[in-house]
Formats: C-alpha cells, structure tokens, sequence
C-alpha cells in the first residue's frame, strides 16, 4: 500500500488480527481463552526474536546489544506472568462450557514456546513430538533443538575471556540437556568473586539471572491458574496437567549461578 494512504490500521494489519478469533462455542468467555493465548503467542513471537538475536551477540562477543535484548525478554516474560491474572477470571464452570470445543488442542503445542524453552536451554528431544504434525513448524522446533543454547554461548564466551571452562561442557552435545557441572561453578564464582575485572561476564550472568526469575514467575503463575481454573484434570492435549506444571518448576535453566550463591 502507498505509505500516504497508510493510517494505523493498515500499519497494523487491525483487519487480520481482529478478525482472527473465531470462537466455536456459544459461550461468552471463549473470547477471553482465545485472546488470552494469541496475545501470549505474539509476546512470544517478540521474546524469541530478541532471543534469537542475543544468542547471535553473546557468540559474537558483542555483550551490550545482548544485555539491551535480554533485558527486554525479561520485561516480555513479566507481561506474560500478568496475562494470567485476566484468564484466572475464568471459573471451571466457564472452562468447561468450552472445553469440548477445544479439541486436542493445547498450549503444550505452542512450537514457539517450545523454541524459548530450547533456547534458553531446556533441550528435551520428546518435546519435538507434539509438533510432528506440521512439517514446516517441526523442522523449525528441531533446527532450534540443534542450535547453541543461550547458556551455550556464555560458557563458550567466559572461556575466550580467559575464565577456565571444562573443555566437555564447551564440547558437549547441545541437543542433550544441560546438567550442573562443578568446574562451570567455579568458573562462575571466579567470574563473581572479581566482578570489577570480569564486569561484562558479571552483568551478562545477571541478565541470565533476571531472565530465569522471570521465567519461573511464569511457570508458576501458570500452575496457579491451570490450578484454579481446571484442578487436576488431565490438559486438552494428554498432559497430566498440573502435575507436569509441577514437575517443570523444578527446571533449572542456569544452575550454576543459582548455586554460587552460597558460596560468594
């Protein structure tokens, strides 16, 4: 369109993305279910593409444009946490007016969450299975399996800085999950414990810090309200539910510099 004749909802595309709930029940609060979760999804569209973009500035060795975005996904998540306060409105009853017309559908499906979670660092190769069904969204949830985690980069990162790394974590199959691993925690500790002569590697082990708080809000907040709004019945798309929600509370993303708390 001639950039003359643009007005804010040509620029927005308002006309496609309002058009683009379609509730199938006749009740009144499907709405908010599916304006709840295209919202999310487009938050997430953001989160990964400053992700994507910090990944490629810590391997880069370019830290403030990575410290600019991830301060930013940080925010993003803390939108996120606050979206469950609105769907936390629905009741169980409101839940299961619609339930039925949900399908198999799922959040368990969403591959761009799916693609944070690989690249922050939850690499689980079971998690490609929900997104075998669409081939073009498959490929990309397996190629972000493939690729170098955000935690990847800053270990390899601390290491060109002069910070003594194992050479088996920086060699380390990157489609496997991370685990702790006692030299990484001394390399962070050396990192903190002269934080004025490694100040860059200090802030970046923040950002990841601020970013896993945010992280687990999320996590948590969504346990609550799955909690609140279905109990613990089985989720839409064969998950257990609340006890899976449970169980990813415990994930660690950056252990390491969680556990050099107690020894700083």
């Amino acid at each position: 369109m001639n950039e003359v004749g643009m007005d804010y909802g040509d620029y927005l595309h308002l006309d496609d993305v309002l058009g683009a709930q379609h509730p199938l029940s006749p009740d009144h609060n499907e709405l908010l279910f599916i304006v709840q979760h295209q919202t999310s999804e487009l938050w997430m569209k953001l989160m990964l593409h400053e992700l994507r973009a910090a990944v490629g500035h810590v391997a880069d060795d370019h830290l403030q444009p990575a410290f600019k975005m991830l301060s930013r996904v940080s925010k993003i998540m803390e939108q996120l946490v606050h979206a469950w306060d609105v769907l936390a409105t629905m009741t169980p009853p409101e839940y299961t007016a619609i339930r039925p017309y949900l399908g198999q559908s799922s959040g368990f499906q969403s591959w761009q969450y799916r693609c944070i979670e690989f690249a922050c660092g939850n690499k689980q190769a079971a998690m490609l299975e929900p997104h075998r069904h669409r081939h073009n969204r498959f490929d990309e949830v397996q190629a972000a399996l493939h690729i170098p985690s955000l935690y990847d980069e800053a270990l390899r990162l601390m290491a060109r800085r002069g910070i003594e790394v194992p050479a088996h974590v920086l060699q380390r199959d990157v489609t496997q999950p991370y685990t702790t691993d006692p030299g990484v925690e001394a390399a962070w500790l050396a990192v903190y414990s002269n934080a004025s002569d490694n100040w860059e590697l200090y802030q970046l082990g923040e950002k990841l810090v601020d970013l896993e708080d945010a992280f687990r809000l999320w996590r948590f907040r969504h346990l609550t309200t799955v909690q609140r709004v279905i109990g613990f019945k089985q989720g839409t798309g064969g998950t257990s539910g609340v006890g899976y929600l449970r169980a990813m509370l415990s994930t660690e993303l950056f252990p390491e510099l969680w556990s050099i708390r107690t020894a700083l």
